[in-house]
């Protein structure tokens, strides 16, 4: 393979250059060396490398599959599974058959009616738990077999644009590389964001967060704590993903050995805060602060009580920050370069994916037509605002409910509304580009009423979480109760027409949601009625 040395002296210049080679580079990479696009994969780190964002929901997995099949990279189908990745890509992730959320109040011993559950249905599918070092790496590697260009250990200083030619890119070594179009996946530390003043400052995001993490051996399964033994949730809470909530923040469980044949010891968790309720203490460790969390809730601590760190902590400070564009003359900026919220809900990994498609054919048609025109790639920028204010809306209203466990017990019913049905929309899309082949079938998915939410249903979830996000805002000033806003806020979903009767989202007791062959048969029967709006009733139809 050529080195880029050898590429620049022979005056050969790349279509696209992409900054930062972990999944949403590796990925896009990928996609576009397979399909002839000549691609400069630049980052400042090596492989393999330490990285969270671990936990895959089913529209991850889905948009994985239409990514695989629509640029026919095969390697990248078995990323849509567990037992896909267990087999081709790492043995050492785990199995997720659930999002988990146990409620917690301070000093108080947990409640076990105060629990939710959605559970991701076995006969359907098996969602992961990555261990991201393998698959990042796996994606990378994946990228450079296709052809792309490795440049790891390079960072880049330096970035000048022309309209009309394209790229300039200059490294901390002095090194030049020029490219037609570059695509910024790197992080906060965004070299395009910080060359052109993109950042939003400051950001438009309500939710006010902060987090510390690492990767730990010796975590108690949580079913096997004392606390655990009231509850009766469908699917054990070691089977997936586990968030511990309270006033003012959660705490994620991500475990790696919860399956037969584990090779993995380790146990991701991360400690998520509102900095306005608990402030960083000056002189405190990430690993002291976290000691004294669990002191104020014992039930919470009991899961990790032999539990031991094996690499440093994580902290951080605010975690949210925006970009007031995401798209300039010959660049974009993607993934956690374009914008963050918090990992809650999982929904990262959803969002660089749904970029990536949309940039794949933009770019594979712009390195055969030569139009690299910002207006091509407008839609992107759209979409990734749309996606930032969506995920916004749900960690913000999800931190205001914290609270409350009956604000909390509505408001992640919202969560699900938004989860469960886009994914039935691009499933239906996945299975209708199989049997035909026809690439406008996926071009359609992007004739959207609400960026950031696949037609048919982004209207009627937009409105539903316009609606949550308005009484979290009153909540938040005092102006509103919680109760009462937790009883509003289940009455609109018990007169939201789009959500399908059987699923009984609206129901306050229906705390732990499966998605079972006879309710989905159940949903069937309820499209083909006259309670179904047409746009929701086609989604259950052949």
């Amino acid at each position: 393979m050529n080195t880029v040395t050898q590429q620049e002296e022979s005056g050969e210049k790349f279509d696209v250059a992409i900054l930062g080679a972990g999944m949403a580079g590796g990925m896009l990479g990928a996609v576009l060396a397979r399909n002839g696009v000549k691609v400069l994969l630049i980052d400042a780190g090596t492989h393999p490398r330490f990285a969270v964002g671990e936990s895959t929901i089913p529209y991850t997995s889905s948009m994985t599959r239409i990514i695989a099949e629509r640029y026919q990279v095969p390697e990248l189908e078995p990323l849509a599974s567990f037992k896909g990745i267990q087999e081709k890509v790492s043995p050492m992730s785990g199995r997720k058959q659930n999002f988990g959320f146990v409620y917690h109040k301070e000093g108080r011993p947990q409640d076990p009616e105060q629990i939710n559950q959605l559970v991701v249905p076995e006969w359907q599918r098996t969602e992961t738990h990555l261990f991201r070092q393998d698959i990042d790496a796996y994606l990378f590697n994946l990228a450079v077999r296709y052809g792309a260009v490795p440049q790891l250990a390079t960072r880049i200083e330096e970035i000048a644009v022309d309209p009309e030619q394209g790229v300039l890119l200059r490294s901390d070594k002095g090194e030049e590389f020029h490219a037609s179009y570059l695509v910024d996946g790197s992080g906060y530390r965004s070299p395009v964001a910080d060359t052109f003043g993109l950042r939003e400052t400051p950001t438009r995001a309500r939710t006010h967060s902060r987090t510390m993490f690492t990767h730990m051996v010796g975590v108690t399964p949580y079913d096997d704590a004392r606390s655990a033994r009231g509850h009766k949730q469908p699917s054990p809470w070691h089977n997936g993903t586990l968030h511990h909530v309270f006033d003012g923040g959660w705490l994620w469980a991500i475990p790696f050995d919860n399956h037969e044949g584990a090779l993995s010891t380790l146990c991701s968790v991360g400690l998520t805060l509102d900095p306005r309720v608990f402030p960083p203490q000056p002189g405190d460790t990430p690993q002291e602060e976290f000691a004294r969390f669990l002191e104020r809730f014992p039930d919470m601590a009991e899961q990790f009580e032999n539990a031991t760190p094996v690499r440093p902590w994580v902290r951080t400070g605010r975690l949210q920050y925006s970009a007031k564009a995401t798209v300039g003359d010959r660049y974009c900026l993607t993934a956690h370069a374009a914008g963050f919220i918090d990992a809650l809900f999982s929904r990262g990994l959803t969002n660089t994916l749904e970029v990536v498609n949309a940039l794949g054919w933009r770019l594979i048609e712009a390195s055969r037509d030569g139009d690299w025109s910002t207006e091509r790639f407008a839609y992107v920028d759209r979409l990734q605002q749309g996606l930032f204010d969506i995920h916004d809306d749900l960690v913000y209203t999800s931190f205001v409910s914290f609270r409350d466990y009956d604000l909390w017990n509505a408001v992640v019913r919202v969560w699900e509304s938004t989860s469960i049905l886009p994914t039935v929309t691009i499933d239906k899309a996945y299975r209708a580009f199989m049997a035909t082949r026809d690439d406008q079938v996926l071009r359609d998915l992007e004739k959207r009423d609400v960026p950031g939410l696949p037609a048919a249903v982004g209207k009627d979830v937009s409105e539903l979480l316009a609606f949550t996000r308005g009484i979290c805002q009153q909540v938040e000033a005092g102006t509103l109760d919680s109760k009462q806003a937790a009883a509003q806020l289940f009455e609109r979903l018990q007169n939201s027409a789009f959500l399908p009767a059987p699923f009984a989202l609206g129901d306050p007791d229906n705390k732990c949601f499966e998605a079972t062959p006879a309710i989905i048969q159940a949903a069937v029967a309820w499209a083909g009625t006259d309670a179904a709006p047409a746009n929701i009733a086609q989604l259950f139809g052949a």
